[in-house]
């Protein structure tokens, strides 16, 4: 068992959650509808389970892979391959997944610096790329003979040219210094108590995400779990609520309760027990507090912007 600090606030399993949560593990033996799936998450494995899913039922794909480098999830080893071998891999599965979305649906596909270069090949073959994001993940204490990784990839891409994407929902407020004004009034930003403020567009650089450490109520154990409020950028610039989002690689949870705050329906596929169990806790926990962490009055803040952290309640269940 490990020591914890005293404010470490990480999600774990006590025995009396897996008495609750265990019951509520789903494995798929026999073609499912979508009625069948919707808000569940599947303890599976993903190439058992492809098969029994119905077709053109998801309107968003977040697909968070291994990455191409040596990874262990809880005694689950992923090994580094080649970049050919690790594109064949993802091929295996991205393939049979393009069968159960809708010809409007999106796709954002996550990667590192390295694995990127097998990604964008793949995708270019399968579906239309639109971009890639770029997000600072500022964790670690550096490389000595290299450069630091702080940095992660998101590639964007869609089934075809009829696709969903709200801009306006994915705006962030930044502050702002000597900002221009127009006969002393401001031009395009706002006075506000704690500064003066501007809404700016999505770009494709996201330099205000802070990634889960043992002292966010988010964070869990998983390795490589992404913040929710990176996950909420995607499900709101690529969806609308009711909106159907599937992740095929789904971890510790983050999708499903994002989307359970913001009032999307999920499917959610993963091979680990203690994951899908802990996916289940923060689903619980989503219920009791919608909030997401640098995401409040129907906008993103920077980082150390002093926001208020209010949160958006979705509508009820």
């Amino acid at each position: 068992m490990k020591i914890r600090a005293p404010r470490n606030r990480t999600i774990t399993l006590s025995p009396e959650d897996r008495v609750a949560f265990e019951p509520c593990l789903r494995t798929l033996s026999q073609p499912a509808t979508p009625g069948d799936l919707l808000d569940s998450l599947l303890h599976q494995d993903l190439l058992e389970a492809l098969p029994l899913l119905p077709s053109g039922f998801v309107d968003l794909l977040i697909a968070d892979p291994p990455y191409n480098l040596g990874k262990d999830f809880n005694g689950r080893k992923f090994r580094q391959q080649t970049p050919e071998l690790y594109a064949e891999w993802l091929e295996s599965w991205l393939i049979p997944l393009k069968r159960l979305l809708k010809p409007t649906a999106s796709i954002y596909l996550c990667g590192d610096w390295l694995t990127s270069a097998s990604i964008f090949p793949v995708l270019n073959r399968h579906f239309t790329v639109r971009n890639r994001i770029t997000w600072e993940r500022e964790k670690g204490r550096g490389a000595k003979a290299n450069w630091k990784n702080c940095s992660e990839d998101i590639w964007f891409a869609t089934m075809s040219a009829d696709y969903e994407f709200h801009s306006d929902a994915v705006k962030m407020k930044r502050r702002v210094v000597a900002p221009y004004r127009v006969d002393g009034a401001p031009k395009d930003w706002t006075e506000e108590d704690n500064g003066d403020f501007r809404l700016t567009g999505a770009s494709n650089f996201w330099s205000d995400i802070t990634v889960p450490f043992w002292s966010m109520p988010e964070n869990t154990d998983h390795p490589t779990q992404k913040p929710e409020k990176l996950v909420a950028k995607l499900v709101l610039a690529s969806t609308a609520p009711g909106s159907v989002v599937l992740d095929p690689f789904h971890g510790s949870g983050t999708t499903a309760a994002v989307c359970k705050k913001l009032d999307r329906r999920y499917v959610g596929i993963e091979i680990d027990r203690d994951y899908c169990l802990l996916g289940l806790k923060r689903l619980e926990m989503a219920r009791q507090d919608p909030t997401i962490q640098g995401y409040a009055d129907g906008v993103f803040w920077e980082r150390n912007s002093g926001a208020r952290q209010k949160g958006q309640k979705p509508s009820a269940c």
